[in-house]
């Protein structure tokens, strides 16, 4: 983390215990007469808060709320790979109070610890969402409780509302990594309810303050982003048949704008992680893992790869519909399926693919810390073990297609699989098998006709 993104609030008159304090008379930072008490030695023992902060109208608000309860408040920022200008986020949360700001560069943590994972996986949240926000949110949270405990803070502050996924990932999270941590969620709080009962009360609250928040039209949907995919919901799109725009997608192109002529991607993994990727037509190369997402979602975006329009059922009981932008992380789930195809046991990949839509599940409600989620971790990286190998792939107008693959550890046999050459299978063997595999056929069928439900049923 850069210095320049750690800010103090006031003049560096500094007690031992590292907080700043105001001399008495000395004006607020922001250019208006400071509104909280003075700090005395007693509020000096203030209690300290870190709030997950991202300069947005509500999270800027819950700053300035939160102090004046009497709080310390540290602002954490957290780097997923959105874009943002992060000095200047930094800079709004400085003006605004915040005793310190962190932030914190989180994109490597999150593509190797919780992208490449659950890619591994096979996770898809109902056969289609491949999970980029719930992904997020908890290296976001584990990085919050380890700051509240780096910092000696009591609590933990998030603006995530009282309706959505994010508030239950979030908590559920702090709950197991900083159990004793206090949590302040404003927007679950009947008091602040009443008080900010729409966009319009926030932006009033800011404006008497002198709120520094990014200046900008309402938009007609909401919007999520990090290194993984761009979301959006809410707004226009609560309508389930109303098409969404196409100047709202900012990271795929529309597949009828796509390229005519296809790109082909050599995609290398070990152990079921991808480690090196290779443009067969230009000769581009990554092998760092988040130069290789990134390099990914440039060329499936570019193809018009990674779209999904879905009405999905959140962890609260609320039916929402999500529209999703995932070109890297659709590239990279079509190519370990093929290679799985070709090196992974036949077995192993039906009891993997049975804790799937689990594995799934416990990400989407925020249990990524949960025994469960420990135990089915443990199960798959055994199944990965040796998922080794190289998956040529084409992009082409919305359209992934494996054209060849080759792994060191391939259960494939071409010989043996082969109609043309023995190979060391007696196929008159085939005779036995299936007379065995009909065994329980023919026993259904006969109890059937002394039952007379054959008949019943003709």
């Amino acid at each position: 983390m850069l210095d320049w993104l750690r800010f103090a609030s006031t003049p560096p008159s500094c007690n031992p215990a590292g907080i700043r304090v105001y001399s008495d008379g000395l004006p607020d930072p922001r250019g208006e007469p400071d509104s909280t008490p003075i700090l005395s030695e007693r509020s000096l023992t203030k209690k300290k808060v870190v709030l997950a902060y991202s300069g947005g109208l509500d999270t800027a608000c819950i700053l300035h709320v939160l102090r004046q309860r009497g709080y310390e408040v540290i602002a954490y920022v957290a780097d997923v790979g959105q874009q943002e200008d992060f000095q200047e986020v930094a800079e709004r949360a400085r003006r605004t109070g915040a005793s310190k700001v962190f932030v914190e560069d989180l994109k490597k943590e999150f593509v190797t610890d919780f992208i490449f994972p659950a890619i591994a996986g096979n996770a898809i949240y109902e056969n289609r969402y491949l999970l980029g926000t719930a992904l997020a949110r908890p290296v976001i949270a584990k990085r919050h409780v380890e700051l509240a405990l780096q910092e000696g803070a009591e609590a933990l502050s998030h603006g995530a509302t009282g309706k959505g996924n994010d508030q239950v990932r979030f908590e559920l999270a702090f709950a197991a990594l900083g159990p004793k941590l206090e949590i302040i969620a404003p927007w679950k709080e009947q008091a602040f309810l009443d008080r900010f009962q729409g966009r319009g009360d926030l932006l009033a609250y800011a404006r008497e303050h002198d709120i520094p928040v990014e200046a900008s039209v309402e938009k007609p949907f909401s919007s999520d982003e990090n290194i993984m995919h761009r979301s959006y919901e809410a707004g226009m799109l609560e309508d389930p048949d109303a098409p969404p725009p196409e100047d709202m997608f900012k990271l795929t192109r529309s597949p009828r704008d796509a390229p005519d002529t296809p790109a082909t991607l050599d995609i290398h993994f070990k152990d079921a992680i991808p480690i090196r990727v290779e443009n067969r037509e230009d000769g581009t190369v990554h092998t760092d893992p988040v130069a290789l997402f990134t390099y990914l979602n440039e060329m499936g975006g570019h193809h018009g790869i990674g779209r999904v329009d879905m009405v999905e059922n959140r962890f609260v009981g609320i039916k929402s519909r999500g529209v999703y932008e995932t070109p890297g992380g659709t590239v990279l789930h079509h190519a370990l399926r093929d290679l799985e195809g070709l090196a992974m046991d036949r077995e192993v990949l039906r009891l993997r693919d049975m804790l799937s839509p689990r594995f799934a599940e416990l990400i989407y409600n925020g249990f990524w810390f949960s025994p469960e989620m420990d135990f089915i971790q443990a199960a798959f990286r055994q199944s990965e073990r040796i998922i080794d190998g190289r998956v040529r792939v084409e992009l082409y107008k919305g359209n992934v297609t494996p054209l060849g693959r080759v792994s060191e550890s391939a259960l494939y046999d071409q010989e043996l699989s082969s109609m043309d050459v023995a190979g060391g299978y007696d196929q008159v063997d085939a005779r036995g098998f299936i007379r065995i595999n009909a065994l329980r056929l023919r026993a259904h069928k006969l109890i059937l006709r002394k039952t007379g439900e054959d008949e019943a049923e003709a």
